[in-house]
């Protein structure tokens, strides 16, 4: 018995003192990676498209480590243009973060860059380019970094992403010049023909009264949507029985998935690298750029779809877990975008800001979107349909109703979150913030408390606070909020068991609380995750105050103006109509605050003549409906001055005029343009303008009119982004009928 006491205590010594040994080994541990940026060429769609690979792939490889290692990550740059890499969700030096301009100077072409930073974390995160719109085109991969004692369960990650074939620049162009070919793509448009012959005409004119565009849930049309780089991915080598932990990453550059399994429930177990309880549900939301950990299990021989499907329904991704007979997931039906339309205009002011709806809501636990749902609120969908019994019910009691439980659906929301451990942050003065999330869908301007990152100061914190973070979404978009460099709690009702995220989805409406301890130093990037809201500015610079300077950045001021310069981008838009009376057009350069445009008619005969209307001007509040402005205005023919009078009893002088002008634009209700004008001969002019009144999905009406008895009515059919059919009449030009270019 003595000896047996004694070996089991020798065993247990040198089976400690052998574990302590391999810890610290472990803990010293260098793994290196090197990573090779380059240009590459992708067929996601048909059609050969250039896009960036790291490690020639698309996504990059999963880079492994276990906590207590040290990361060596060089970056080669092979591309002929600068680049960067973040290291998401990561804990870890100011300078190794990766944001160009801000932590670091961009990776120069044809250069190397050494990314070094000890593990100190567990978990699922990924890396992708900060560097302009790179992300869009392939720059993204996992990033594991496992246990020291990680359980033996089977794990791959999982890495979804979308693809567009156009160039991520012209993508961003076109939200911001307000074109809706993405909208005619994904067939959102809900013209009035539509809205007629579905019962909701009422609707759709109370939504333009409220001078608000078409209801969506996602702003780009995507050709396809990818897992780990594939449409439809296989892992065949799962056998019955077997249970499979997917880290999947939300790589998207902006759509958001809905992720359901055809073996059963899903089992969530951390969120953005984090453990929580296991929760069970049927169904979840992942953000961009939000990391989920979740069991599945291969019940039998057959291969279960794991389907991730876009918010907006338009497309999907699959993996399929196992090998046998297919068992596919059930398809997710096409939204009730009218249903959406009428929740929207019950929740918006006039002004463009939301309304109170006497109700807290927070933490994603009542999906005001769900209304939209035909798994939720039933398949019929059409002609003088009964609203649903969730936009009847008083909004008081929607407060208690589970959406899921309606449908025998349990949907993840972050108030089952709850962490393993507790996460009560360590005593400290508190500082506490407010933030109101705003934004223009008109001119696609995103934006925290009606100010881009250029237009606000870096926001100062000492180490040693606490930092609370209150914030609203006044806006119509969710956005997932992501802090660079650390952890928050979500304070969701748990308690001292508050779950840790990086990433928070805050949805319309709601209002959530975030708080984390500042134990860093340097500057740090807070931001939305949808890649073309961050480059519209829709962030903040948190700066820790007595900071080292930072030795990547040997002039930060330069620098920061270089960071800036991402909202303060002009976006070019061109509109020019080649008609058999002459031509008139548009061109116009604007960013998030100012616009030059101008105007021209020219006409085929002679005493058409030429004119064109120059303006610039400054948008102005927080919806940016008025823009005072100032121009020059130039007519000219053959002939002699017309002496009729206008509306107002002056002298048109319309054939042969040059005159400064100063006025205003204002957006009325039914997204009408209001213009009053003066110019330098002291002539007024009023006029009202509509363009692109949406009668069917490709077919758009436009109408103005002034004082000056000048007047125009026309037609468009879009027949591709750039190309349409049209016609229309003009007071001083006639009727004509040709094509129109829009760029």
């Amino acid at each position: 018995m003595k000896s047996l006491i004694i070996s089991i205590l020798f065993t247990g010594f040198f089976g400690f003192a052998f574990a302590q040994a391999q810890e610290k080994s472990h803990r010293s541990k260098v793994i290196r990676y090197d990573l090779y940026v380059n240009d590459t060429t992708v067929n996601y769609s048909g059609k050969p498209k250039m896009a960036m690979a790291v490690n020639g792939s698309i996504p990059g490889p999963a880079l492994v480590f276990t906590e207590g290692d040290t990361a060596e990550i060089y970056v080669h740059n092979l591309m002929d243009m600068e680049t960067s890499i973040h290291w998401h969700g990561v804990f870890l030096p100011n300078n190794m973060d990766g944001v160009p301009f801000l932590t670091q100077m961009p990776i120069k072409a044809h250069t190397t860059f050494l990314y070094k930073f000890p593990v100190i974390q567990n978990g699922t995160y990924w890396y992708h380019s900060h560097t302009m719109l790179q992300e869009q085109s392939g720059m993204y991969g996992a990033l594991i970094f496992n246990k020291r004692n990680e359980p033996a369960i089977p794990a791959i990650p999982v890495v979804l992403s979308d693809w567009t074939d156009m160039k991520p620049e012209e993508a961003d162009r076109s939200l911001h010049n307000a074109n809706d070919w993405f909208a005619i793509r994904k067939g959102t448009t809900q013209g009035y023909a539509e809205a007629i012959q579905k019962g909701y005409f009422k609707t759709k004119v109370a939504n333009e009264w409220k001078r608000m565009n078409a209801m969506d849930v996602s702003d780009v049309y995507y050709e396809k949507f990818l897992t780990n780089g594939k449409h439809s991915n296989e892992q065949p080598q799962f056998k019955a029985g077997e249970k499979v932990k997917l880290r999947i990453v939300g790589g998207s550059s902006s759509t958001y998935f809905w992720l359901t399994y055809a073996g059963g429930k899903i089992t969530v177990v951390a969120n953005d690298g984090n453990d929580v309880e296991p929760v069970e549900v049927d169904r979840l939301i992942i953000a961009p750029s939000e990391t989920y950990d979740v069991i599945v299990s291969v019940t039998e021989d057959k291969s279960y779809e794991f389907l991730s499907t876009a918010e907006d329904r338009t497309g999907f991704t699959s993996i399929w877990l196992g090998s046998g007979t297919k068992v596919p997931a059930k398809p997710l039906g096409k939204l009730k975008y009218f249903e959406g339309m009428k929740m929207m205009n019950g929740m918006m002011k006039m002004n463009g800001d939301m309304e109170p709806m006497g109700m807290e809501m927070s933490n994603q636990q009542m999906d005001m979107n769900a209304v939209m749902y035909p798994e939720i609120t039933g398949d019929n969908y059409g002609k003088k349909k009964p609203v649903t019994a969730a936009l009847k019910t008083d909004m008081s009691e929607m407060k208690g109703m589970d959406m899921g439980e309606k449908a025998d659906l349990v949907t993840l929301n972050y108030g089952m979150l709850k962490a393993t451990e507790k996460t009560t942050l360590r005593k400290g003065p508190e500082k506490l913030l407010r933030f109101e999330l705003t934004g223009n869908m008109n001119r696609y301007v995103w934006t925290i408390d009606n100010k881009t990152v250029s237009e606000s100061d870096k926001i100062l914190i000492k180490k040693g606070e606490n930092v609370k973070i209150i914030l609203y979404n006044n806006s119509m978009m969710r956005h997932p909020m992501h802090l660079h460099g650390h952890d928050f709690r979500v304070l969701n009702g748990q308690g001292e068991y508050a779950p840790l995220k990086n990433v928070l989805d805050i949805m319309p409406m709601e209002t959530d609380t975030i708080e984390f301890a500042a134990t860093e130093s340097g500057d740090w990037f807070f931001h939305c995750h949808i890649l073309y809201h961050m480059m519209s500015g829709m962030g903040r610079i948190f700066s820790y105050e007595d900071s080292p300077p930072n030795l990547l950045l040997p002039d930060p001021e330069a620098a920061i103006q270089k960071l800036y310069a991402d909202d303060r981008k002009m976006h070019l838009m061109t509109n020019i109509g080649l008609e058999s009376n002459g031509s008139d057009g548009t061109a116009r350069l604007a960013n998030t605050r100012y616009s030059i445009a101008t105007e021209w008619r020219l006409g085929f005969k002679a005493s058409h003549g030429f004119e064109s209307e120059t303006y610039f001007g400054r948008y102005i509040g927080k919806m940016q409906w008025f823009m005072p402005f100032i121009g020059f205005d130039y007519h000219y023919n053959s002939r002699e001055n017309n002496r009729e009078k206008n509306m107002l009893g002056q002298l048109t002088n319309q054939t042969n005029r040059k005159a400064f002008v100063i006025g205003m634009q204002y957006t009325l209700p039914m997204l009408v343009t209001a213009e009053a004008r003066l110019d330098s001969k002291g002539k007024l002019r009023f006029q009202l303008k509509r363009e692109d009144i949406p009668i069917t999905n490709r077919l758009r009406l436009n109408l103005s009119g002034n004082t000056d008895r000048e007047y125009m009515a026309g037609f468009r059919y879009a027949m591709t982004k750039y190309f349409s059919f049209s016609t229309h009449y003009d007071s001083d030009m006639g009727y004509g009928g040709g094509i129109t270019i829009t760029y």
